[in-house]
């Protein structure tokens, strides 16, 4: 279904939710709101949060992975569902500290951390911390020549590994 990965109005759609307790119920849920779901128990109010909407979203992630990656995760199932609409791909973090390091973050821990860094440093213009200016990049003639020009008639000393 071609329109599922449609993002409209700002809502998550779900049409028809039958799984577990749910018995094809309809909902519309604003996005980028806290929204909380409440029942007594039994309801059903985990299987749509989880075995629904957040299977599905999860299911969409691994959907925007290569079909070399997605070879070693194996396919996730649809959840019980006629058809949802503007949901994201998601990913789940547990409250658990996964890592020993206490400097992970949610971005470490996911690995998307490596990427943001890349986007950064290839797609932004670098400033000093100190000066504020901009910093620039110079070849190995230039850094020459600048050496040449600023420091002519001082005695200077370069240091630099040996390869």
């Amino acid at each position: 279904m071609e329109d599922d990965f449609i993002i409209e109005d700002g809502f998550i759609e779900v049409f028809g939710a039958k799984a577990h307790n749910l018995k094809n119920i309809d909902i519309k849920i604003p996005r980028n709101k806290l929204v909380v779901i409440t029942g007594i128990s039994g309801s059903g109010k985990s299987s749509l949060a989880f075995d629904t909407i957040f299977a599905e979203g999860q299911r969409r992630y691994i959907e925007t992975f290569s079909a070399y990656a997605r070879q070693f995760l194996g396919g996730l199932a649809r959840p019980e569902v006629d058809k949802i609409t503007g949901l994201s791909p998601v990913i789940s973090i547990e409250q658990k500290t996964v890592s020993k390091n206490p400097r992970s973050t949610v971005g470490t821990i996911t690995e998307i951390y490596d990427f943001l860094r890349l986007l950064y440093a290839r797609a932004s213009e670098a400033y000093s911390p100190e000066t504020g200016k901009q910093l620039v990049k110079y070849s190995e003639k230039q850094i020459i020549d600048l050496i040449g020009k600023e420091f002519i008639n001082e005695k200077i000393i370069i240091l630099a590994p040996i390869s």
